[in-house]
């Protein structure tokens, strides 16, 4: 059941999601080579609960920490570590979520570590410009599948491909609510936007042409990509309005 969001309800995810927002520019001061993630995963949970919020991924399904870290070919759900070290060329994706008085924030972005080729700065800068691209289109009326269509042609212009495994979804009042959001033509999405409702919008593009991805059966969480080539994710946090959207989420 898709909920639409009423003002209170707005406002306060409005206030969650800023809490998101700065706790991943707190997140960026401290991403260089040599960094671990558990110093990040450390950093993040400090500056929410120093906020008087908490982190949403922590004990989530049994998720061990307070974000994920994804480093190069991990698409999504990686677990900071003391293992993992930031390395030049690095690319890592930092996904938040945080609750702050009920309400729920989300929101990630792939940071590159040191110098990275041309391809895959271009590869990370299309892989953001995926995720505008479908925002832009979104208002009243349209389907929600449009977004997703918007997102996977652009995608390929590049011969990139979007990960269908994995999408965005509802969320405010829970973490994770109706509908899911695929970052690909799906008659599953086929659903009418109305002004009120809230979801992410979070494609994850592999820089290859497989979007095919495993989970890690040691601990069950670690998504990659099966040819391990790289992948990125930039998300957002999306209210649709009575005449568009705003970005709940926008620095």
């Amino acid at each position: 059941m898709i909920i639409i969001k009423n003002k209170e309800q707005i406002e306060g995810i409005r206030k969650a999601c800023r809490l998101a927002v700065n706790c991943l520019l707190e997140i960026e001061k401290h991403l260089f080579i040599g960094q671990n993630t558990e110093k990040i995963n450390q950093v993040a949970h400090d500056f929410m609960m120093q906020h008087n919020g908490t982190p949403a991924t922590l004990n989530y399904n049994g998720f061990p920490k307070s974000l994920c870290t994804s480093i190069n070919h991990v698409v999504c759900h990686g677990i900071p570590s003391e293992k993992d070290v930031l390395k030049n060329g690095d690319i890592i994706n930092c996904d938040v979520t945080v609750i702050l008085n009920g309400y729920f924030g989300d929101t990630s972005k792939t940071f590159i570590i040191g110098e990275v080729p041309e391809d895959v700065r271009l590869f990370v800068e299309r892989t953001e410009r995926a995720m505008y691209k479908g925002i832009k289109i979104l208002k009243p009326g349209i389907k929600l599948s449009l977004m997703g269509k918007t997102i996977d042609n652009f995608a390929k212009k590049f011969g990139y491909a979007v990960v269908q495994e994995y999408g965005g979804h509802g969320v405010g009042l829970s973490f994770h609510e109706d509908p899911h959001v695929c970052n690909f033509y799906s008659r599953t999405n086929n659903i009418l936007l109305k002004e009120g409702m809230i979801f992410t919008v979070e494609p994850m593009l592999n820089k290859s042409k497989n979007y095919e991805v495993e989970t890690s059966q040691t601990d069950g969480w670690t998504v990659t990509t099966k040819d391990k080539s790289l992948s990125a994710q930039f998300e957002h946090t999306v209210l649709i309005t009575r005449d568009g959207y705003e970005i709940l989420t926008m620095n």
